[in-house]
């Protein structure tokens, strides 16, 4: 229920910036939305062949980073794994904790803009991101416990 909820959300907020919901937008938003963490656009690609045999590479590129721009995904850079995207939660502001091992992603709901006061030059912010790389729990008790 809670995934048909978001990718209605995120149907809404394409429909919202003014693009034309198509079937494989459609299914953009259901990948995403069943999917808990990041997505490669080859990832994507291949999830989205097939439907869609004929899809390029090129088209599925464009539209993510196309719904990335909008804000309906985030998209992060990772060190090893290259550039991902994940579904934007838009119902509440928060920032993440991302595992550089397996890409778990944890949400916080600190941010560190709050205190910001006083901006240079009279600047005025529209949007920002904060993202935290380490090592989840899991991880770091993996790491620990191969080394002994």
């Amino acid at each position: 229920m809670v995934q048909k909820q978001q990718e209605q959300d995120m149907i809404r907020a394409m429909t919202h910036h003014g693009l034309r919901i198509t079937d494989q937008r459609r299914t953009l938003a259901k990948i995403f939305t069943e999917t808990e963490g990041y997505l490669s656009p080859k990832d994507v690609y291949e999830q989205m062949r097939i439907p869609y045999p004929g899809v390029s590479f090129d088209t599925v590129y464009r539209n993510l980073r196309m719904l990335s721009e909008l804000g309906v995904l985030e998209q992060i850079y990772f060190q090893d794994g290259g550039l991902k995207f994940k579904s934007t939660c838009l119902h509440h502001h928060h920032h993440h904790l991302i595992c550089v091992n397996c890409e778990k992603t944890l949400t916080f709901d600190y941010c560190p803009m709050d205190g910001m006061l006083n901006l240079p030059g009279n600047f005025k912010i529209i949007n920002h991101r904060f993202e935290i790389y380490g090592l989840c729990e899991e991880c770091r008790l993996e790491g620990a416990s191969s080394e002994s």
